[in-house]
């Protein structure tokens, strides 16, 4: 075994990733730039940190399962009738993490919601928190099936222990008494514990109809979930419509 083959070998086991893919041009770069030793380990700490940031950064982002990337750099501001700009700039401020409170986008379809529940999950990827994306209706089916298998336990963790859950799509499909329970138990463990994001096309007085007209469940909700929590109301004509001729309204 060569001096070069053992000293790759011992980068891996080290686990310096950065390093033993560049350490040849980084030795090639400081002898050119005539660093100091100093200088040559500060570099070489300084990319294998930032390595290891962009590798861990990668890995929160595909364990978030966002539908798509987005960024609140995209948001058409112009496009809604209203929204309170300020109110969602101050949430990614992510000051409400910390705070373990909750953040509600309430409004029609196509105004945004999701588009902005998900940026700011991708931020809160960025600076370093776990985060989980998923519809109301696809988190109380996985629970519906782990509950009949006897695991509902140890699949709902899944939802409790991210320091941010996103739960896309409270309210298009109104829920049974089972899948009210189960999200009221996704709803009563995070609380003050982590925080929700929540998308909803519906307003809080209408909010019984999703939960089967049940107003003891609807209300045990909405005390855990508004407890200290910002809403943000979109309202406007839905983005995906702007195109639309106005002879396919007629269809």
């Amino acid at each position: 075994m060569t001096n070069a083959t053992t000293f790759e070998t011992q980068l891996r086991y080290l686990k310096l990733a950065y390093t033993t893919r560049h350490h040849e041009e980084l030795t090639a770069e400081a002898a050119q730039q005539r660093w100091s030793h100093a200088q040559f380990l500060r570099r070489i700490v300084e990319a294998e940190a930032q390595d290891r940031q962009q590798h861990a950064l990668l890995r929160r982002i595909k364990a978030a399962r966002f539908p798509v990337k987005k960024t609140l750099d995209q948001f058409q501001w112009d496009w809604p009738k209203q929204i309170n700009e300020a109110q969602v700039r101050h949430l990614f401020e992510l000051r409400f993490l910390e705070e373990r409170t909750n953040a509600i986008f309430c409004g029609g379809v196509g105004l945004g919601k999701t588009h902005l529940s998900t940026a700011l999950g991708y931020a809160a990827c960025q600076a370093g928190q776990a985060v989980l994306f998923t519809t109301a209706v696809d988190a109380i089916n996985t629970l519906l099936a782990a509950q009949a298998a006897h695991r509902l336990h140890s699949e709902l963790k899944r939802y409790l222990a991210p320091p941010l859950l996103v739960l896309d799509e409270v309210g298009y499909l109104p829920l049974d008494k089972a899948g009210a329970d189960l999200l009221f138990q996704i709803i009563s463990q995070r609380y003050e514990r982590g925080s929700i994001i929540v998308t909803t096309n519906k307003a809080y007085k209408h909010w019984p109809a999703i939960f089967n007209n049940d107003a003891g469940i609807t209300s045990a909700i909405l005390d855990r979930l508004l407890h200290r929590a910002h809403t943000v109301v979109i309202e406007g004509k839905s983005y995906r419509m702007k195109d639309r001729r106005p002879e396919d309204s007629t269809a």
